[in-house]
């Protein structure tokens, strides 16, 4: 039984695998300030108190894309749970060839959905996450990374939107019954909703035209995906576990 990990720029989130079994998966906030001992006993607490046994636990692999807290984190594993994680990084072995200018530029995060929607759905394949911000990234049928498109997400864009205009409320972002609006909120959701979905199916045709490959299968995780994956036909699956996935993917290469 290991514990997986993926620390994003908004949440972390906890899976623990027992062999095919995933446990979670569960989320703590990114952004709050946290010691070590703090993030420890928030860690061990939450696994603790949804059943997990941590003296089980015999490794744990971390994905993160925030660096500054990772001194912090690494310390509350081994203070708490007694062991050194595996990092995704350099070094580790994935399967993925990284075919960037600079692969070490390449964020953990996308390695580990490529990783997870080359295993699980086959290449090539267009892998989107849809967090703090969007990503597109292409994986070719030999499992290499070969190119990346990054915008906005949705929610920086609605941030943007009513941080930027003084008249302009802060939103839910949710999709309006219809695109022809009737009031503030209304309009701001239809153009945000509906932006990006235009946005996305634009992204998505357009890699398949430059790369003359109009059957890619697509492949979304995130958690604001769920709005964007019922609405276009551009998305085949979607895949909330992606990352926690792509993460045992990997550790099963590196034991």
């Amino acid at each position: 039984m290991f514990l997986a990990v993926d620390i994003g720029n908004t949440n972390i989130t906890l899976g623990v695998w027992e062999k095919d079994t995933l446990h979670g998966p569960w989320r703590i906030t990114t952004k709050t300030p946290r010691t070590s001992d703090e993030f420890g006993m928030v860690v061990k607490s939450i696994l603790e108190l949804n059943g997990v046994d941590t003296r089980e636990l015999v490794n744990i692999i971390v994905a993160s894309v925030v660096p500054n807290i990772m001194h912090s984190f690494n310390r509350a594993l081994e203070k708490y749970f007694g062991i050194a994680p595996i990092v995704v990084g350099p070094g580790t072995k994935t399967g993925l060839a990284i075919k960037a200018e600079n692969p070490k530029e390449v964020g953990a995060d996308r390695i580990v959905d490529a990783v997870a929607a080359f295993e699980q759905y086959g290449g090539p394949v267009i892998v989107i996450d849809f967090g703090t911000a969007t990503t597109y990234d292409v994986v070719s049928d030999k499992c290499e990374f070969i190119a990346a498109v990054t915008s906005p997400g949705i929610q920086i864009s609605a941030d943007a939107l009513w941080s930027r205009a003084a008249q302009l409320p802060n939103i839910a972002i949710k999709k309006p019954k219809s695109i022809l609006a009737r009031n503030t909120i209304t309009s701001m959701q239809a153009g945000l909703v509906y932006g990006y979905i235009g946005q996305v199916e634009y992204i998505v045709n357009k890699i398949k035209e430059e790369l003359n490959n109009p059957n890619m299968k697509v492949v979304a995780t995130g958690g604001l995906g769920s709005i964007i994956f019922p609405e276009t036909d551009v998305i085949d699956e979607y895949d909330m576990m992606l990352t926690i996935k792509g993460l045992k993917y990997i550790y099963e290469k590196n034991i």
